[in-house]
């Protein structure tokens, strides 16, 4: 009776050893997955990290060739004419219409011919004044500054005049005029030449190869020239200098300088027809401003930024319009897409 006792003890003692052994063998596997689990974890957020810290470029010349990419990676790109429902334009003109958040062309009309861009120009030249000037400084208008062409616009200067860069350029892009270019050139570079120079330096860095500018005004010149596609991006570069944004989107300005010891005052209208309210854009499109441009040679022209109802920006270009009445007709039907 004892014997049978022991043996019954002794099978228990060993299934729960066997329990036990099993428990161990459990606890052990998910122990080891959660290792490995964790491992994995913590190696796909250091290859996140690494790949993080590469795309700054903390590695070297390969690794600043990947973050270049991922910046071009951003950018609008089309090499072929791009078509939009119900849009129809000037059969002359070029044109884009290009989705800055989703790196889109939405409609390419010849966007990589070379054109003449008029006071388009102008973009550039307000680009080096922020990035080179100091918007406080005191500049002396030159009698070289003045008279430039018959018809030329110009804010109405007299040599001597003097005025803040910052005023300058308002009477720049507000106004467009051509006095103001001649004069922040002057400042700017030491002599208009340079400016220039300036100029094509700093197309080139942003990627506008296919620019050559010859002045700071965008007065005719054969080698004076631009592309739709160029001058998409030299209005993005425009757009990261609050202080352009800021210019470019005003109505009307009140032009304050010193001519002698009598202070003047000179009321400028923007030459642009959507924010003097001249032209209605299409619903729910907001302007946010840009620059005209009009010559003989380059025609009606617009480079233009805006949002659509969901503050999403786009850029919309034309060049080479017949008329400003079709200028307009014609970028309407592209802010007409933003909200499709």
């Amino acid at each position: 009776m004892k014997s049978t006792n022991n043996k019954s003890l002794l099978n228990k003692w060993k299934k729960t050893l066997l329990l036990i052994g099993i428990l161990i063998l459990v606890t052990a596997a998910g122990v080891t997955a959660l290792f490995f689990l964790n491992r994995s974890s913590k190696l796909d957020m250091r290859l996140s990290y690494e790949i993080s810290e590469e795309l700054y470029g903390t590695y070297g010349t390969d690794i600043q060739m990947e973050k270049a990419d991922s910046f071009a990676s951003s950018l609008c790109v089309a090499s072929q004419n791009v078509g939009l429902e119900d849009v129809s334009l000037s059969k002359n003109a070029k044109a884009g219409l290009f989705d800055l958040d989703h790196g889109k062309v939405m409609f390419a009309q010849g966007i990589h011919e070379r054109a003449y861009p008029a006071s388009i120009t102008k973009i550039m030249t307000g680009i080096l004044a922020v990035k080179h000037g100091n918007m406080d400084d005191l500049l002396t208008i030159p009698e070289s500054a003045l008279n430039l062409e018959e018809g030329s616009t110009e804010v109405g200067f007299q040599p001597g005049d003097q005025i803040t860069l910052g005023e300058l350029l308002h009477g720049l892009l507000v106004y467009s005029g051509n006095d103001a270019a001649m004069t922040i050139a002057q400042h700017i570079g030491g002599t208009v030449d340079n400016f220039v120079e300036m100029m094509n330096q700093e197309a080139a860095s942003i990627g506008a190869t296919n620019t050559h500018f010859v002045n700071p005004s965008g007065l005719h010149d054969d080698n004076h020239y631009t592309t739709v596609y160029d001058i998409y991006l030299m209005l993005k570069e425009a757009m990261k200098y609050p202080y352009f944004v800021e210019i470019m989107q005003l109505s009307s300005y009140d032009l304050t300088f010193m001519r002698g010891s009598e202070k003047v005052v000179k009321h400028l209208d923007s030459t642009d027809q959507y924010l003097t309210k001249q032209v209605t854009p299409p619903k729910n499109v907001t302007i946010l401003g840009g620059k005209t441009g009009t010559t003989s040679n380059a025609g009606s022209c617009l480079a233009l930024a805006s949002q659509n109802a969901y503050g999403e920006p786009f850029i919309s270009i034309i060049l080479h319009a017949p008329t400003k009445t079709v200028l307009y007709d014609n970028m309407n039907q592209l802010l007409g897409k933003i909200n499709s």
